[in-house]
């Protein structure tokens, strides 16, 4: 079974725009668990301009699912997880001014550090995944670095599963057999939809877990957060 991760940042992010608590993050989240989702994923940044620090300290009191947390392994993010102590730390190189994530890790050429990185965590979380483009050499860096699972940035899948999606999926299956050969999890996100999800859930074998959000927000407002959760668990089957 692929569990979906839902990704609260854009919940964050219209509370913060008019202060207050308005929505109530926590309770969104309990609310996602409820309808169904598997996991709860936050990617606080240096700036807090969505999810908060305090926002994941009170989140890891009240998940009761499995709580991923996102980012850039800087020395703050760093204390966090030693503080929270999550089910699941992706590791993602953002910069401080990134928008959102634009892609993954040079796992080779920052092994060193990834592997120091990896090996710190993994005393304070269950596992520890590496953010990578659909590289088999990407993915063979994160194994030897020590991750857990790799999560496939699959924002390039996207783009081109409109008009070519047998094109779109090639490398990313590639990057996923040669994960399950090295006996590493397998993760994605970005971008995922209710239109590409079910074609990558189709043909990337062990695909354990998607980490959805800005699509799955934008759909809520149409759709009800309730219903969006259930179609996106629906393309999972």
């Amino acid at each position: 079974m692929t569990r979906l991760s839902v990704n609260i940042n854009k919940i964050a992010t219209l509370r913060n725009a008019r202060g207050g608590n308005n929505p109530d993050l926590i309770q969104v989240a309990r609310d996602c668990e409820r309808y169904g989702a598997q996991g709860i994923t936050v990617h606080p940044r240096p700036d807090e301009r969505h999810i908060r620090y305090e926002d994941v300290r009170t989140l890891k009191k009240t998940v009761t699912t499995e709580l991923n947390i996102e980012g850039n392994p800087d020395p703050a993010f760093i204390r966090l997880i030693e503080e929270t102590q999550p089910d699941q730390v992706t590791l993602v190189p953002d910069a401080p001014s990134a928008i959102t994530s634009n892609a993954g890790w040079d796992t080779i050429k920052h092994q060193d550090f990834l592997s120091e990185v990896i090996t710190h965590l993994k005393q304070f979380s269950k596992r520890v995944s590496v953010f990578v483009d659909p590289s088999i050499d990407m993915v063979q860096g994160a194994s030897l670095a020590g991750a857990d699972r790799i999560e496939l940035y699959t924002e390039p899948y996207a783009q081109l599963f409109l008009t070519n999606k047998e094109k779109a999926i090639e490398a990313y299956i590639k990057a996923a057999h040669e994960a399950m050969r090295l006996n590493m999890g397998i993760n994605a996100g970005h971008d995922l939809d209710l239109n590409n999800l079910h074609y990558l859930k189709q043909n990337l074998r062990g695909l354990d877990e998607v980490s959805i959000g800005h699509a799955l927000i934008c759909d809520a407002l149409y759709l009800g957060l309730e219903n969006t959760i259930q179609l996106y668990l629906k393309q999972l089957q």
